[in-house]
């Protein structure tokens, strides 16, 4: 953290999002502070002292493990186990149940049947395509229909639960009383969302927990997981991008950047946050399975580096081929948007280490933050296909009250015609 106030060349990052002066704008220097560097030489500002305290010891004995500690579990050593998945036809568990598959486990998924359980994805092949759906096995009921979930789940007899789309702590309880006889792992997917905001940066596992969160049923099923003396172990992403996203986090900045638009951005834009690919946060699940280090523990996922707003504008225009954007910021608390959401994340720092993740799971990010974009587009949005259309209205009253008028797309003589959507039998 010492590099992220040295190459600011500013005052400490609070959580808190009020609008901090930085330096640099250069694009080597968007993507924030290698952890590598952690432990820089440099001489922190008075008010950085005040202000964020990093307990570097800590950082230097995560580092030590993850230097000295033998590689731990994974799936390749992991015995095949019958698995259930609660949820995975929308995004996290499109690509968990893949990898799970493929490591030789087999793999139940329970939804409610809306979606086809063999959800093809960009990077399917037919073969691989083939495969996943012989193998793949479904259970289709309502998860808040608890009595059926308990029957339902009583006699298949698995051994593993990955728990994706629970919120709350009592739709948990049927799902441990219907595999208890079983069950040896209970894996859960919660939300770094759940920290208080803090002046010592970045998150860690053991910081405390803001209990009128909106994502309080994460806690609470946390603490129902704990006292239920299960194995259990919960994984806390930050923001997850990558291909058939849900959440329009890099899809926002993807259509602004289509229409050739100004970006706008709360405040100085120097915000400081962090994105981690989808395929990673999988593999970071599957590394938890059959993990001794991973009994009852909580873990940060998300990329290794972090970033500013502004950094994610022009790290996507880099991923997609585009120039380099025009960025307004603005003060949100002079606009009335209404229900509507001027932009797609949090207006404050918000990111958290992963050091201890590293150190236990013998994990380690794939992607980096412009290559895992590139990902994204190449396999997604720059092939026509998206969840959401583009709505510039916040866009234009910012414009309007900054610029005077609102944005007025460019005529061009020779203006290619937009790429046709995709169908999915046609990304290959």
């Amino acid at each position: 953290l010492d590099s992220i106030i040295t190459t600011f060349g500013g005052p400490a990052l609070s959580s808190h999002g009020s609008a901090v002066p930085v330096g640099s704008q250069d694009l080597d220097k968007m993507q924030v502070a290698s952890r590598q560097n952690v432990r820089s030489t440099a001489v922190r500002p008075k008010a950085a002292v005040r202000r964020v305290q990093v307990i570097s010891a800590r950082y230097s004995n995560w580092r030590d493990q993850l230097a000295n500690s033998s590689p731990s579990s994974s799936s390749s050593s992991v015995e095949p186990k019958k698995i259930l998945m609660m949820g995975g036809t929308r995004f996290i568990g499109l690509y968990l149940a893949r990898q799970l598959v493929q490591a030789g486990h087999e793999v139940t998924l329970f939804t409610r049947g809306k979606k086809k359980v063999a959800y093809e994805i960009p990077d399917d092949t037919p073969s691989s395509f083939a495969s996943f759906s012989r193998s793949i096995k479904h259970i289709q009921g309502d998860r808040m229909d608890f009595p059926e979930v308990e029957r339902k789940l009583a006699r298949e007899g698995f051994q593993v639960v990955y728990d994706i789309n629970g919120r709350e702590a009592v739709e948990v309880e049927p799902v441990l009383k219907g595999t208890k006889s079983t069950l040896e792992q209970y894996i859960y997917c919660s939300s770094a969302g759940v920290y208080l905001k803090n002046d010592m940066m970045p998150h860690r596992e053991e910081d405390a927990v803001d209990p009128k969160s909106r994502h309080k049923g994460k806690l609470d099923t946390e603490e129902l997981l704990r006292k239920s003396g299960v194995n259990f172990t919960s994984i806390r992403p930050v923001y997850i991008y990558g291909p058939l996203n849900y959440n329009p986090v890099e899809e926002w900045f993807f259509h602004r950047l289509k229409a050739g638009r100004p970006i706008p951005v709360p405040g100085s834009g120097q915000q400081v946050t962090q994105l981690g690919h989808v395929k990673d946060l999988a593999t970071a699940f599957v590394k938890v399975l059959g993990n001794k280090k991973a009994a009852r523990q909580i873990y940060n996922i998300s990329g290794e580096r972090f970033v500013t707003f502004d950094g994610i504008a022009k790290a996507c225009a880099k991923a997609m081929g585009a120039p380099e954007p025009e960025i307004i910021h603005y003060n949100a608390k002079e606009f009335d948007f209404g229900k509507d959401k001027p932009f797609p994340m949090r207006d404050q720092h918000f990111f958290a280490s992963v050091d201890k993740a590293m150190a236990d799971l013998d994990w380690q990010p794939e992607f980096g933050l412009i290559g895992g974009l590139k990902d994204s587009y190449d396999k997604d949005f720059g092939r026509g296909t998206f969840r959401k259309e583009a709505n510039f209205k916040c866009d234009d009253l910012i414009l309007e009250k900054i610029k005077g008028s609102a944005f007025s797309a460019p005529k061009a003589s020779a203006a290619a015609a937009p790429a046709p959507a995709l169908s999915r039998a046609s990304w290959r």
